[in-house]
């Protein structure tokens, strides 16, 4: 039998709530939205580029979410001392490039357990607490866990809007 991305029910916004569960629930939403993109869909579709040049897919996404995941609330805000995933100094982009021998029923397993452990990470954490982390060009910024939710929110959002037009190339599926 054929491995597809599994349906989801999409969890809303929450409309009326505190700071704390505004951010979380925009989160889920987009989180959710992400999935939807991808359900129904095989591995071999989830592979399927958007347009050339460009080589990202869906699985690419979802790789990449589990990493920025993992990096953001785990590693960065919670200071777990664990590995990325997917990336390395070698491959920086690993989470988006290689995806034509992923598993992707896999890789779907490792985001839900990602977004578990991020939840978990974050729940301890006032969104005032803040940490250091390094750029790129070796300078370093302070930054609260509130940015750390806001960034990605908007992460999810700007990929979903990416995810959005790859499902209408592989199927001609739309929707918000």
């Amino acid at each position: 039998m054929t491995w597809r991305a599994p349906e989801i029910t999409r969890t809303k916004e929450p409309y009326v709530a505190d700071e704390r569960t505004m951010l979380e629930g925009w989160l889920d939403f987009h989180r959710d939205t992400l999935l939807v993109k991808c359900a129904g869909l095989t591995a071999e579709q989830l592979k399927t580029p958007s347009v050339e040049p460009s080589g990202l897919t869906l699985l690419g996404l979802v790789r990449h979410l589990a990493y920025v995941e993992r990096v953001w609330f785990r590693i960065r805000a919670a200071g777990e001392a664990i590995d990325g995933i997917y990336c390395t100094e070698e491959n920086p982009d690993g989470d988006f490039d290689d995806v034509a021998d992923a598993d992707a029923e896999a890789d779907f397993a490792t985001f839900a357990a990602e977004v578990a452990a991020a939840r978990a990470a974050a729940a301890g954490l006032s969104l005032e607490q803040t940490f250091q982390t390094r750029r790129r060009d070796g300078s370093t910024d302070e930054i609260s866990v509130r940015w750390v939710y806001l960034h990605m929110i908007e992460e999810y959002a700007r990929h979903n809007g990416h995810a959005d037009l790859i499902r209408e190339r592989i199927d001609g599926v739309t929707g918000d």
